[in-house]
């Protein structure tokens, strides 16, 4: 039986794929975590945990080299939330473009016998724009930025999308309408909004700064739906003091950001929906299983990815340092236990590396090669799973 324990509220769809081998939340020293937003750099890691999934695509509140160092396996769900940021995004772009939120609250804030006079004279305050035809530019073409250009330029937009990160196969999700930025200034160019997509790190850490809003038009529209961090609020302020930019529109909160008319803060909750809960869930509790009962590391984020179909009676998994012979070393201690490999896998990640090796019966030596494994030196955790 294995153990599942959960942090924050999880889906209830996601609880439901695990099977009659898995338990929920009875033991504190679990094979597995399935979370959400909690905050895990100052918790203990029980002896047991084998495997962390995060039901989403963040995974700031982790600490990756102290799980890595235990041997433990993390997991993010890229893309189960992408559609439901989508929306928000492109909702937000037609809000701003018609100044719906003014307007409504010109509304609730004028009635009486005369409400219809005053509002054909005042209406004009709220005459918007339209999006057909505006440029949009997408920094970041992943999951989410794919989805928001493709849905722009079917609004009739014009798409410029950049992405430094962008990896062969996902350039393949883009619309072959949507022109691809070769840099960020060609992106940010005459763009009338202006919408970021890309993952927080050291890189992208105030990439959108005072520098790259000067490139900006004056009347271009900014929207921060990725991280917080990313952009520089401050900077933000500045340019809009100053009339060097029409509005911001951001899912993270910042004092400098309230009570402003040319800004609006969501708490967010740009892939806050059902359907993404349930995605996330899902998917988490399937990396889990995935993990747990074939050692399949696809989308994890601090392993390389490896999976290999599993044919043989028993897997051995092994999460080790990336450095020489450290296969010769394992292989020559099968051999000498006169083990036979049926099949094998192997790939690295930085100073990490993930290897699989399939075998048959293997009597005796069951009981010790796990503790003998994880005896070599440069080893970081051995694992044995058996049909």
């Amino acid at each position: 039986m294995k153990n599942i324990k959960t942090y924050n509220a999880i889906a209830e769809a996601g609880l439901k794929q695990f099977n009659d081998n898995y338990q929920i939340n009875q033991t504190d020293n679990a094979d597995g975590y399935l979370i959400r937003s909690v905050d895990l750099h100052e918790h203990q890691f029980p002896e047991n945990l084998k495997v962390i999934a995060r039901c989403g695509a963040g995974y700031n509140n982790i600490p990756l080299d102290k799980a890595t160092e235990k041997g433990i396996a993390v997991f993010n769900t890229p893309g189960s939330n992408a559609n439901a940021v989508k929306e928000a995004v492109i909702g937000l772009m037609l809000v701003s473009a018609r100044n719906l939120i003014g307007a409504a609250e010109y509304s609730a804030n004028n009635g009486g016998g005369d409400i219809s006079l005053r509002t054909e004279k005042d209406k004009t305050k709220f005459s918007g724009s339209e999006l057909l035809g505006k440029k949009l530019a997408v920094i970041g073409a992943g999951h989410v930025g794919s989805l928001v250009a493709n849905a722009a330029e079917q609004l009739g937009m014009k798409v410029d999308a950049f992405d430094p990160y962008l990896e062969p196969d996902a350039a393949w999700q883009i619309s072959n309408e949507i022109n691809r930025a070769t840099d960020l200034n060609q992106a940010l160019k005459d763009a009338d909004y202006v919408t970021i997509h890309l993952p927080k790190n050291n890189d992208t850490i105030g990439l959108i700064n005072d520098k790259e809003i000067k490139k900006m038009k004056k009347e271009a529209v900014l929207i921060n739906f990725a991280r917080g961090g990313i952009v520089d609020d401050q900077a933000v302020i500045d340019a809009l003091d100053k009339n060097r930019l029409k509005q911001y529109i951001s899912d993270f909160g910042n004092d400098i950001l309230l009570n402003r008319e040319d800004v609006i803060v969501t708490p967010h909750i740009g892939g806050s929906t059902l359907e993404a809960e349930d995605n996330g869930a899902i998917k988490g509790a399937h990396s889990i299983m995935q993990f747990l009962e074939l050692g399949d590391t696809t989308n994890s984020v601090n392993l390389p990815n490896l999976k290999l179909p599993f044919n043989a009676k028993n897997r051995i998994t092994l999460i080790h340092k990336n450095i020489p012979n450290m296969v010769g070393q394992i292989t020559k201690l099968l051999a000498d236990l006169k083990i036979n490999i049926e099949n094998m896998g192997n790939g690295s990640k930085d100073k990490i590396a993930y290897t699989i090796i399939d075998i048959n019966d293997f009597n005796e030596q069951k009981n010790h090669l796990e503790d003998n494994l994880n005896k070599i030196d440069g080893m970081i955790k051995a694992r044995i799973i058996s049909k």
